[in-house]
């Protein structure tokens, strides 16, 4: 019975501790300071294991029409360019004070660059979902309340091709040939 008492006064100890922290205004929030190894570990955990649950049963369409890209590119330009960049472009205003740092979308991904079709796939519903639902805390939005489906699919066939475009090829892929496309 003293094990018991042991634990419980040590889980009201912890809590208390713990709530003592939050409520101190110890931790640093400004997105100038870093996490500490051990809160960005675990928030990144977190954030990659949610979405990649979340994902998981996602029905991927086909991604290859030129009017999918078009359309994707457009909105690529209008909502993402800023933070994940465009190509030739290593940083803008935006994405150098963003935390933690978007990823550059217009840069391939080496060892992360999806080579099978599952990993294709995979890659593939873990875009939509971020781009649907977007992420806390992070300053990425959850385009899903204002897009449907089917723009969304359009804009993951954009970033498929992303990597492999020039800065000029992007310039006349993300042309928005209908002004009112986006409104």
């Amino acid at each position: 019975m003293s094990t018991i008492r042991s634990l419980v006064a040590l889980g009201v100890v912890g809590c208390a501790a713990g709530m003592a922290f939050l409520y101190s205004g110890w931790y640093p929030m400004g997105a100038d300071t870093p996490h500490t190894k051990m809160t960005f570990w675990a928030l990144e955990t977190l954030r990659e294991q949610s979405v990649a649950r979340a994902s998981a049963e996602l029905e991927v369409p086909p991604l290859s029409g030129a009017k999918q890209l078009l359309a994707g590119g457009a909105d690529y330009n209008d909502m993402c360019a800023s933070c994940h960049l465009k190509p030739g472009t290593l940083q803008s205003d935006l994405s150098i004070g963003l935390y933690p740092k978007p990823p550059n979308f217009s840069q391939p991904e080496g060892d992360k660059n999806a080579s099978a079709d599952e990993d294709s796939s995979e890659q593939a519903r873990h875009y939509f979902w971020v781009i649907k639902h977007g992420i806390k805390a992070s300053g990425m939005p959850a385009w899903g309340l204002t897009h449907d489906d089917d723009r969304i699919w359009s804009m993951v066939a954009f970033l498929q091709k992303l990597p492999d475009l020039s800065p000029e090829q992007y310039q006349i892929i993300t042309a928005r040939k209908d002004d009112s496309a986006h409104h």
